[in-house]
């Protein structure tokens, strides 16, 4: 996934859709670790961290669409 500079320029949709991608593919190193497969264990941390980095884009979006216009 892009770092936060890049992730600011997203629509809703787009990071929506990256934050799907990134889960499926954590769900999937999940079984691998559970039976032996994992190659890159840190990759596991590198996807929890974009999850939480696209949640965060997510919802300063959210916010700012509901404060009025000052």
């Amino acid at each position: 996934m892009k770092k936060s500079n890049d992730l600011k320029n997203l629509t809703e949709e787009e990071l929506l859709q990256r934050r799907q991608d990134a889960r499926k593919e954590l769900f999937n190193l999940s079984l691998q670790r559970t039976s032996g497969q994992l190659e890159k264990p840190s990759r596991i941390r590198e996807l929890r961290r974009d999850i939480a980095r696209a949640n965060t884009f997510l919802r300063q979006q959210q916010t700012q669409k509901k404060e009025p216009a000052r």
